[in-house]
């Protein structure tokens, strides 16, 4: 029997150890995903073909903690209309400007050259008039101009730089693909 107690004691410590381990994983993923990235999913196919729909990307919370954020990032956010959202959108209008959509065509400022927009499926059409954007906050669209659900359809149109969680770096799902 006496050789049973350090048998058992054995045991009871190898289990001890493998519960300290399971909990520093749990404790180290549940600090990466509230401090150092966003774990999301893109339901639509608003953000195509940067992010095609039903896409999981990461997006790392701290691009933001030592440089403000720049026109073309793709960001995610909570939705302006229901906080309870997350939303991936590209930042098209920075604080101060105004912008201008006529001919699907994005004007910053009065320029007579549109932005660049490269990146954006199909032809965009439609104009949707002008915005002037206040300070801390950004126009929010979508890569697929022509069905996306972004700035021009909020009811609060502007996005506060606090409510942007993060700056998308990758997709995960269903492809690995760095994203710009």
């Amino acid at each position: 029997m006496q050789d049973n107690k350090p048998k058992a004691k054995e045991i009871l410590w190898e289990i001890v150890d493998w519960i300290k381990v399971a909990l520093l994983g749990f404790l180290a993923a549940l600090f990466i995903g509230n401090f150092i990235i966003v774990n999301a999913s893109v339901p639509s196919g608003s953000m195509m073909d940067t992010i095609p729909e039903k896409s999981r990307i990461v997006a790392f919370r701290l691009s933001y903690l030592m440089s403000e954020p720049q026109r073309f990032d793709v960001v995610v956010f909570w939705y302006p209309d229901d906080e309870k959202v997350l939303f991936v959108k590209r930042i098209i209008g920075m604080p101060g400007e105004r912008l201008d959509i006529r001919d699907g065509k994005v004007y910053i400022n009065g320029a007579d050259e549109p932005l660049d927009d490269s990146f954006v499926k199909g032809v965009p059409v439609g104009s949707s008039g002008t915005y002037n954007i206040p300070e801390g906050c950004y126009f929010m669209m979508g890569d697929n101009r022509n069905n996306s659900e972004d700035s021009r359809l909020w009811k609060n149109t502007f996005l506060e730089k606090s409510k942007i969680l993060g700056k998308v770096i990758f997709m995960y799902y269903p492809t690995l693909k760095s994203i710009k």
